[in-house]
């Protein structure tokens, strides 16, 4: 197997987004929007066949990601034939990886990523926040509601410049620049808002308080029923404001969807904790993936 991989190509977004929706199960990673916005920081690259668009990370690591495209409909046993030992996969969704085990038996050795599992949750108990396992969440929604005049408007380009505001004061709260990770989730959005009207899905909502942004959101469908929220701040100043911006987008925004998809918690202590609290209904398991000789 010889590939050609290049960089990511905003042009090749339709053709991606075809490929992507003929995949059996979609976890977070591969939304256009995500593998765009985070291009840099892990020096992302594709390469395309006939069949499939291959995925390759080369920082911090050089890994492979899953492909994308129709796996079922995959000769893999012709694909992997005389592909010598290399790099591992990661951020493989499991029903590709027990494809794999199924079509290359042991050449196929799989280990849990527990750190890339995806949260998917109920866009009904977001919205409605039911019962005693929500109710910190709704008195927090209270709190804000009861608290401020606030404004919720559908994210679009004349928000740009005042979210961008935000998000540097954001960054300022956070202390960014002591955190890698921060540091790069805030380039990742800049990216993202530097190529806002080039993108065919990306959706948001923002929270205004006395005409000044308190909260935004990013988000994008990821498949015919899940919209998978990529990005999410707001100011600290203002008690409940998360539980504000979530439960207002999707209710205004997420009509048609059953989940909603948070991402992953990286295995950082403090992320799962927060989207464990928000009771998910379901984890869409990843896996690394190693292909043996």
């Amino acid at each position: 197997m010889t590939l050609t991989f290049s960089a990511i190509d905003l042009d090749r977004q339709t053709d991606y987004l075809a490929l992507l929706a003929q995949c059996p199960q979609v976890a977070s990673d591969y939304s256009f929007l995500n593998i765009w916005a985070w291009a840099e920081e892990y020096g992302l690259q594709w390469a395309w066949d006939e069949k499939l668009v291959w995925i390759k990370q080369t920082r911090p690591r050089e890994a492979l990601w899953a492909p994308v495209g129709p796996w079922e409909a995959v000769d893999w046993e012709s694909v992997f034939a005389n592909t010598p030992a290399g790099p591992a996969f990661i951020r493989v969704p499991e029903t590709l990886a027990g494809i794999w085990q199924a079509r290359l038996g042991a050449r196929a050795l799989s280990e849990t990523e527990r750190g890339n599992w995806d949260y998917l949750y109920a866009v009904s108990d977001l919205i409605d926040l039911p019962g005693n396992r929500f109710h910190n969440k709704k008195n927090l929604l209270n709190q804000f509601v009861n608290s401020n005049v606030f404004t919720y408007v559908d994210f679009g380009p004349r928000l740009i410049d005042q979210a961008m505001a935000m998000q540097e004061d954001w960054c300022t709260w956070r202390d960014c620049e002591s955190s890698d990770m921060l540091s790069a989730e805030n380039r990742a959005i800049l990216r993202i808002f530097d190529r806002w009207d080039r993108f065919d899905r990306v959706m948001g909502g923002a929270l205004f308080v006395e005409n000044i942004i308190v909260a935004y959101t990013l988000a994008e469908p990821l498949t015919a029923d899940t919209l998978v929220i990529h990005f999410e701040k707001g100011c600290p100043a203002y008690k409940g404001v998360y539980q504000a911006i979530n439960q207002l987008f999707l209710s205004r925004s997420a009509g048609g969807f059953r989940f909603v998809n948070r991402e992953q918690d990286l295995d950082n202590d403090g992320l799962r904790k927060a989207k464990l609290s928000y009771n998910p209904v379901e984890f869409l398991k990843k896996c690394k993936v190693t292909i043996t000789d």
